[in-house]
């Protein structure tokens, strides 16, 4: 299966109107604010008219951007999808052996979720509210992402690389690990978000899936940033 077609998009060697930015920015405010409430409330129980008044705005201007609750939902759930696969797949294209792609991929995913754990909860929880269509395409991104992370696994398997003894089992734990973040982790917890990139990188890359370099944390061998 090829990937999930994209939705249309202005092209980046074109300057967006100030009138287009502007509108953008409300939606993503308003796309942050309704994951806050759904989170806490239940997509059920939050009308449009609390999602206005979260962001400050008339009902009448909600409708504007978003003509039903069900399209703000639809919106979380592609910041968490869409925009993961966007932002985190090309870390498995890189040059570089199975378990290096993976380890920088672990670091992407983990530091991707971080800002994004309430819109990842909502998105987790409140799928059956989606249409069949928009469940069928955040479906069909989320199926991408695994199958993507699944390949590399493989791929590693066969050059010896990884010990691990069956792929798709290896790529369903991985992911276990890695989406669990969002249930536990607070930055003002004990554990720092580093220190959790660099313990989920010897888990999966090193321990999970045998990759002798990754094993333990040791100067050098672990990822930098990719921000960085």
């Amino acid at each position: 299966m090829s990937a999930p077609k994209r939705l249309d998009e202005p092209s980046s060697a074109q300057p967006v109107p100030a009138a287009r930015r502007s509108g953008r920015v409300r939606r993503e405010e308003i796309v942050a604010a309704a994951a806050r409430i759904f989170a806490r409330q239940g997509y059920a129980a939050v009308g449009m008219r609390d999602i206005a008044e979260a962001v400050g705005i008339r009902g009448a201007s909600l409708y504007h951007h978003f003509p039903a609750k069900e399209e703000i939902l639809y919106e979380v759930c592609l910041t968490v999808t869409r925009e993961l696969n966007e932002q985190n797949l090309p870390f498995l294209d890189a040059p570089g052996t199975p378990a290096q792609r993976l380890a920088a991929f672990v670091r992407a995913h983990l530091e991707f979720l971080h800002p994004r754990r309430v819109e990842h909860m909502v998105g987790l929880h409140e799928l059956a509210a989606l249409t069949p269509a928009h469940r069928a395409e955040i479906d069909e991104y989320r199926r991408y992402y695994q199958r993507r992370v699944r390949d590399v696994i493989a791929a590693g398997m066969r050059s010896g690389e990884f010990t691990a003894i069956d792929a798709r089992l290896a790529a369903f734990a991985a992911f276990g690990v890695l989406n669990g973040i969002s249930t536990w982790f607070h930055d003002d917890g004990e554990l720092g978000l580093e220190e959790v990139v660099r313990g989920y990188v010897v888990l999966i890359v090193g321990r999970m899936l045998g990759a002798r370099e990754y094993a333990d944390d040791q100067a050098g061998v672990l990822p930098n940033s990719p921000q960085t």
